[in-house]
């Protein structure tokens, strides 16, 4: 099966749908797949429901998505960067499933290795509570969550291999590799793609065939929010 593309546009072609599931990986703006998500927006798919930790920010990552009214609803965490985001929460343009953050994490896995439940502690007693079904366990109380998946994960890694090996660097191995399990079909897109063989299999987290297609990208990676000192200043 072929799995190299030569752009991010191939490698979704025949893939997206309107109101379709996608999985789009990354912390922050970091390990963003840049070009995966700026091919979803030349596609025009709408109606989407993204799972993602947040949703970029204004005018650049998911948040182009946003601008083009192509999100429907976002199951995320932390969604403080970015305005239009606020703007269509707050005027009903947009649903919203606020997760914890490490729940949400859980929840992607979970629904990667085939859990379609599990039970924690957090969230007990407040909001995030209200409908899920409660159980005790050694006289403390939890919440029952269930398991994420989607119809498309696109992910981002450093390195990868032809056969869809991927290996990836630091914050960005936050979110990504749970969700490449977690995809119907997983895309993926890298900084390098290199032949079978060339990756130390002892270093490779996502092995290849959770991986559908591959493309290697060029990418802009803005910091999300960069801070300096003023000359002189002192820590």
């Amino acid at each position: 099966m072929k799995k190299v593309f030569d752009s991010a546009e191939k490698a979704l072609d025949g893939l997206l749908f309107d109101g379709m599931t996608v999985m789009a990986g990354g912390f922050g703006l970091c390990g963003i797949p840049e070009n995966l998500i700026a091919a979803l927006h030349k596609a025009g798919t709408r109606d989407m429901t993204v799972i993602s930790n947040n949703c970029g920010v204004d005018g650049f990552g998911l948040g182009i998505l946003l601008d083009a009214k192509q999100i429907k609803k976002m199951v995320s965490s932390y969604v403080g960067e970015n305005k239009e985001f606020e703007r269509q929460y707050l005027t009903g343009e947009l649903e919203l499933e606020f997760n914890p953050q490490g729940t949400l994490a859980e929840r992607i896995r979970a629904g990667g290795a085939g859990i379609p439940g599990f039970y924690t502690k957090t969230g007990v007693g407040t909001l995030i509570a209200d409908g899920k079904e409660h159980k005790d366990f050694a006289g403390e109380t939890y919440i029952m969550e269930t398991g994420l998946t989607a119809d498309l994960s696109i992910v981002k890694a450093w390195k990868g291999d032809t056969e869809g090996n991927l290996i990836f660097r630091k914050t960005a191995r936050n979110f990504n590799p749970m969700m490449a399990t977690a995809g119907k079909v997983t895309v993926a897109e890298v900084e390098e793609l290199v032949k079978p063989g060339e990756l130390d299999p002892d270093h490779i987290h996502t092995p290849g065939i959770f991986v559908q297609r591959i493309v290697e990208g060029t990418f802009e990676k803005r910091i999300e929010q960069r801070t300096v000192r003023t000359a002189g200043e002192t820590a």
